[in-house]
């Protein structure tokens, strides 16, 4: 059984001291007509210091089924019809044909180093919570023989923007809401608990690029520890591709779509609440109906704008009032999952109520902070990365303790009168 630590917020550095564990591996290889790099992943899966449990190929629709076996491990090939670039789909084919404890995923085309599949699993071992990403470094295989390892070869550049991004985040140890950006699904390993809470890549992705940056931001936004394991090094066949002259439509399909699935503003770049809000607002006012309103309201007027709002205890003439603006069914799991923050509110907030514990909650990763005026609560903003941790946690921790221990509670002191005082005509006017 593997050791189970509990660390506060990303760090994974305090796992320093524990002793190495030894987890059974999965490895997943997702391939697409690729079958003359296949002896060449063969022979370098063969090599490893820690021999995996099983390798599943996963073949996203080549014309023909790839012929493929490491000598000495079990080996499984999964296939699915050519539909488009459905590599999120395959690789949640092939983890529905796992064993053991930790999924270790690459590309066909993305060689490890013999000590490859040791060193990604160094931390994920220790700590369920962890979603580590390996080193890609780049070669050219022309004229490399299949039973030699990509590291003879001379190295092609590795990208900037992702080697300037591991120093500067010391390999994700400090690691934010955008990190997201430097998880390659080429080079990526979890405990196989994880990958199923996560429900596994969104099978909706079709086309190049953007589900492993999805997985990335769902994990973080469940609570997952990011990790650099610089020294889990795999070689790709080619530049990267940056370095290829990629069609800049292709990259820009790409960000249109992350954005409507991610709603992290920098990634969003608008507000665009309608379908996957950033925020999910539950409205819990049990007092009279011209409370509700005010309380409504006041989210309507909030600065933070890429809210949704849901009435816990919905009243006809509310429906009337809001039908357009405000839901009553429950949430999508789709939207608690990608929602950043949860909110519940009991009265009025003031204008940049939301705004304030969003920057909170996101700048300092912190799991809960209490909206608090004149020494009344009005309510409760919720980390939904705080949550999702907890939730992982449960068997062994009430969810307050989890919060308290690995992410912290605020106090945000909320400046305003109180607009119950005024008719709801005076309070639309906004008369005091």
């Amino acid at each position: 059984m593997l050791s189970d630590v509990l660390v506060p917020r990303n760090r994974w550095d305090l796992l320093a001291g524990y002793p190495r564990q030894v987890p059974t591996v999965t490895v997943i290889v997702t391939h697409y007509e690729q079958h003359h790099l296949l002896s060449r992943m063969a022979s370098a899966l063969r090599r490893q210091t820690l021999r995996p449990a099983r390798v599943v190929l996963a073949d996203d629709g080549s014309a023909r089924t790839p012929g493929f076996a490491v000598p000495g491990v079990e080996t499984v090939v999964v296939s699915q019809p050519d539909e488009g670039f459905r590599a999120g789909a395959v690789r949640n084919l092939a983890a529905r044909r796992s064993v053991g404890e930790v999924l270790v995923f690459l590309d066909a085309d993305t060689v490890p180093e013999a000590g490859y599949v040791e060193e990604i699993v160094r931390h994920i071992a220790l700590c369920p919570d962890v979603l580590a990403v390996g080193r890609r470094r780049h070669a050219s295989f022309a004229g490399l023989a299949h039973d030699r390892q990509p590291a003879a070869s001379a190295a092609l550049a590795e990208p900037a923007w992702l080697r300037d991004a591991y120093a500067a985040s010391e390999n994700l140890l400090h690691a934010d809401g955008r990190s997201f950006r430097f998880v390659i699904g080429a080079v990526l390993a979890c405990r196989r608990d994880l990958f199923h809470d996560l429900a596994g890549f969104d099978e909706r992705f079709v086309g190049y690029g953007g589900e492993d940056w999805d997985l990335a931001y769902r994990a973080w936004n469940a609570g997952a520890v990011l990790v650099h394991e610089r020294a889990a090094v795999a070689w790709h066949d080619g530049p990267d591709w940056a370095g290829r002259g990629g069609e800049a439509e292709v990259m820009d399909h790409q960000s249109a779509r992350l954005a409507a699935v991610i709603p992290e503003p920098s990634t969003r770049g608008a507000p665009m609440p309608g379908t996957i809000p950033d925020v999910l607002v539950d409205v819990h006012a049990a007092g009279p109906f011209g409370d509700t309103v005010r309380t409504v309201h006041s989210l309507l007027r909030q600065t933070h704008r890429d809210l949704g709002i849901r009435l816990s205890a919905p009243d006809e003439r509310l429906r009337e009032t809001y039908a357009a603006v405000v839901r009553t069914e429950p949430w999508s799991g789709d939207q608690l999952r990608r929602a950043r923050v949860r909110v519940d509110v009991h009265e009025p907030l003031p204008a940049a109520a939301v705004e304030r514990a969003v920057t909170m909650i996101a700048e300092s990763d912190v799991g809960r902070v209490d909206l608090v005026r004149e020494g009344r609560r009005l309510g409760v903003a919720w980390s939904t990365r705080a949550l999702g941790r907890a939730r992982r946690w449960s068997a062994r921790f009430e969810t307050d303790d989890v919060i308290d221990r690995a992410f912290g509670r605020r106090r945000l002191s909320l400046d305003g009168a109180d607009d119950r005082t005024t008719t709801l005509a005076g309070f639309f006017a906004g008369w005091t």
